[in-house]
């Protein structure tokens, strides 16, 4: 199928079916629809997304429709696979969610949740790699499902306070890394490194080349001493977490 067919299929189908909220920019509706009519031709699964999960997709592709296409392909394929009833079943993650590492509440100055990950809370060692990819897609659906509507990004504390080689799962961190921006693109809008110890480095030494440029934009190192005023500038007090001397408690992700 040329690009005037899909131009034409796409047309078709907007007028047909409800695909979510419109957008607004006229290229990124254009090159969804493309997109869309591309693949749905090769997986009909296409039918289920919106057509804001489209445009994430062609954003982590620089509106490439032919990345963006086989991104979106290879996802599809993930989530048959790893998603098979459609969740992430607590009883399979249970010993991850037992030590409460990650955690959510409240939401930024643009209306994005929060969310916490706490690296000390993380031992590779007392764990199964299996589950703790689990248990990263267990936390993305959930963040996902909780996402206030119109908002499609959200925001994460990494905190490292209390780090050390016990902690170290660069296999872990990787394959979270992977899943995130292959299966979730464009969903993380920041991340906030704090209490970053110096020996973290040489893990991050290893991590970083894997890092896209999308998702290295997005990532900051606060320093100790600029760490409440930092978070304070993009969360309102009455949001931030009470460790970083704002007003709300933290919820392991599992309660919310």
């Amino acid at each position: 199928m040329d690009k005037k067919e899909c131009k034409q299929e796409a047309a078709a189908t907007a007028e047909k079916d409800n695909n979510g909220p419109l957008i607004e920019d006229e290229i990124e509706r254009s090159k969804v629809g493309i997109m869309r009519a591309l693949c749905d031709r090769q997986d009909p699964a296409t039918k289920e997304v919106d057509d804001l999960m489209i445009r994430r997709f062609l954003r982590a592709r620089d509106l490439d429709i032919e990345k963006a296409s086989t991104l979106f392909l290879k996802y599809l394929t993930w989530k048959r696979s790893m998603l098979p009833k459609g969740h992430i079943p607590e009883s399979e993650i249970a010993n991850d969610l037992s030590h409460k590492k990650v955690c959510m509440q409240g939401h930024d100055k643009s209306g994005r949740p929060i969310v916490v990950a706490i690296g000390n809370r993380h031992n590779p060692s007392k764990g199964n790699p299996e589950e703790f990819k689990r248990f990263v897609v267990y936390t993305l659906e959930k963040i996902s499902a909780r996402m206030p509507r119109g908002k499609e990004k959200f925001v994460t504390i990494g905190d490292l306070q209390g780090w050390g080689y016990s902690n170290c799962d660069i296999r872990g961190y990787l394959a979270a890394l992977s899943t995130l921006q292959d299966c979730y693109p464009e969903r993380l809008g920041k991340l906030y490194i704090v209490h970053a110890p110096y020996i973290f480095m040489t893990a991050w030494k290893v991590i970083y080349p894997f890092i896209d440029a999308n998702t290295k934009k997005k990532i900051v190192f606060v320093e100790n001493k600029k760490l409440t005023p930092t978070l304070l500038e993009d969360i309102d007090e009455s949001q931030l977490p009470d460790i970083y001397g704002g007003k709300l408690p933290l919820v392991p992700i599992q309660e919310t």
